[in-house]
């Protein structure tokens, strides 16, 4: 195998598949990215897997000698990252899978293994699809990852759940005190099936990554089968996941119909007055207190950190329906108000204690919900 490359292009690749590289791999070739240069098409493939997640990359390089080996992935991004910019040539001797790295400040060699124990990323052939333009999925998954759980064992809430019907997807998180749902169009407006699955929330950030940094084609292509998932775009740019087994919650029965409250507010003013006012409730319980006035048409955003200080911050809002006095999370109020991306943004209510909701004015289609926190006056 012989190829030239450069070094920016090889090191951004590898930065991709080596995420989906195990720390602790359960057969020391999993410890490795596959790599397979290709002389008819002159581009290389770097592939990386755990048996969860797999991810797969490729890019355009002088292909002089085809071939197909697997290199340790650490190692290699060590020393590529490192390497100055231009040129890299990659050559093995023959059958050793010794590779040589060339560039114009020296020359390392990296032992690697043979590419025939490498288990090859799951294929589905006969499962739904879907197509989604690429600035669409990025928009769910913008608007959705960040309301997942971390709590490992209740392990199908720390995914998100994709929902496929003819005009579009529908993708929805949770945590147990927040929702977030965000409504996407599709391609041309027709998905071929109808399905609802969980996929784990580290195989769609990596997803997300992959895409800013190569994500240029118009469409993506989704397919699903029985706990397997496949995302293939441009280029040949792949990746593959379980799914999450598992009932997902009901969460459309969560989202009340009807709001007594409505209150319609600039978004950055607001994250602005919140991120000031963190510093002080991060000190105590995180709670923040949203006063609303509808006959001077302003919000108080009020913190009262015990034995540590207090801050206020009011903010001018068109506001419709009886004043009220209602407390929230700070970190959930902040995390949903940055992913909803308007100008406007609409808050509604009903009580003190029932979930409020918010919403972008224009934009994409999406409804956060977010549980009041029980303040003891």
């Amino acid at each position: 195998m012989k190829l030239i490359c450069t070094q920016s292009e090889l090191n951004t690749h590898l930065s991709l598949v080596g995420r989906a590289v195990p720390s602790r791999p359960s057969h020391p070739v999993l410890a490795n990215v596959l790599l397979t240069a290709n002389d008819e098409t002159q581009q290389v493939s770097l592939t990386g897997f755990d048996l969860s997640l797999g991810v797969q990359t490729s890019f355009a390089a002088q292909v002089q000698e085809a071939g197909t080996l697997t290199l340790p992935a650490k190692l290699l991004s060590d020393i590529v990252s490192r390497l100055p910019e231009g040129e890299i040539t990659l050559s093995d001797e023959g059958n050793e899978a010794l590779v040589t790295l060339t560039c114009s400040s020296g020359r390392y060699q990296v032992r690697g293994m043979g590419a025939e124990d490498y288990p090859e990323l799951p294929a589905i052939e006969d499962g739904n699809i879907a197509q989604l333009p690429v600035e669409a999925l990025i928009e769910g998954l913008r608007g959705s990852l960040f309301a997942t759980s971390s709590d490992e064992s209740k392990q199908v809430l720390t995914g998100v759940h994709i929902t496929a019907e003819a005009d579009g997807l529908e993708f929805a998180a949770t945590d147990g005190h927040r929702l977030s749902v965000v409504q996407t169009v599709s391609e041309d407006n027709q998905n071929e099936a109808e399905f609802g699955v969980t996929v784990p929330g580290k195989a769609l950030r990596e997803l997300e990554r992959m895409l800013q940094t190569n994500g240029t084609g118009t469409a993506i292509t989704v397919r699903f089968d029985q706990g397997q998932l496949v995302f293939v775009w441009e280029g040949n740019q792949r990746l593959t996941s379980r799914l999450l087994e598992g009932q997902y919650p009901n969460y459309r029965q969560l989202i009340p119909r009807q709001f007594s409250r409505q209150m319609t507010l600039d978004r950055r003013q607001v994250i602005s007055a919140l991120e000031r006012i963190a510093v002080l409730a991060d000190q105590k319980n995180s709670i923040v207190k949203l006063s609303l006035n509808s006959v001077v048409q302003e919000l108080v955003l009020s913190v009262d950190a015990q034995d540590v200080g207090s801050g206020r911050e009011a903010i001018a809002a068109q506001i419709s329906g009886d004043d009220l006095e209602i407390a929230f999370n700070v970190k959930y109020l902040l995390e949903g108000l940055k992913a909803l991306n308007t100008t406007e943004i609409q808050m509604q209510f009903n009580t003190a204690t029932s979930p409020s909701i918010l919403t972008p004015v224009g934009g994409v289609k999406m409804t956060y919900l977010v549980m009041p926190v029980q303040v003891r006056s």
